[in-house]
């Protein structure tokens, strides 16, 4: 059976981490290769799109807002008071999925909407930066409160809009 040689990009990555660990007896590191300045690394590598901390959970809405009676909380908070519309992120980028929230709540405010749901599917990074992008000012201002409508459910963000005085 033949054994698989390493790439040159894993032989450095294997190095460098050699580097740094005590070897058993009659073992050796492997010599470390000069690379090039950083800045002549950054000039030379295209731009790669920003990739998703793995691990990184959701973020948890469940406050209660300061303002609001108990009794709506509760019903808003536990998905008693039913959401007029929704939005369904599934299949959007980041970028179309931020357009179209902002787009979303700002109608909904103007319509004069109560409650909406925003579904953004169970993926990592839409489901923890749509509550980032709802809690930026020019949308915070609009909105009221924010929550799952179950603990279970990460996946949705409902979203209760002040009223319109």
């Amino acid at each position: 059976m033949a054994r698989a040689r390493l790439s040159k990009a894993d032989q450095q990555l294997w190095a460098a981490f050699s580097q740094n660990i005590q070897l058993l007896p009659g073992k050796t590191k492997l010599p470390m290769e000069v690379e090039a300045p950083p800045a002549a690394r950054i000039a030379a590598e295209p731009e790669k799109p920003v990739e998703p901390i793995s691990g990184a959970k959701p973020v948890h809405l469940d406050l209660a807002p300061g303002g609001l009676d108990r009794s709506t909380w509760k019903n808003f908070a536990t998905g008693k008071m039913r959401a007029v519309r929704r939005l369904d992120l599934h299949g959007f980028t980041a970028a179309r999925a931020h357009h179209a929230v902002t787009h979303f709540i700002e109608r909904a405010h103007a319509e004069q909407l109560r409650c909406v749901e925003i579904i953004t599917g169970k993926g990592e990074v839409l489901a923890r930066e749509v509550p980032l992008w709802l809690n930026a000012p020019a949308l915070r201002r609009l909105i009221l409160a924010m929550a799952h409508p179950h603990a279970a459910n990460t996946g949705s963000v409902r979203v209760l809009l002040r009223r319109i005085r």
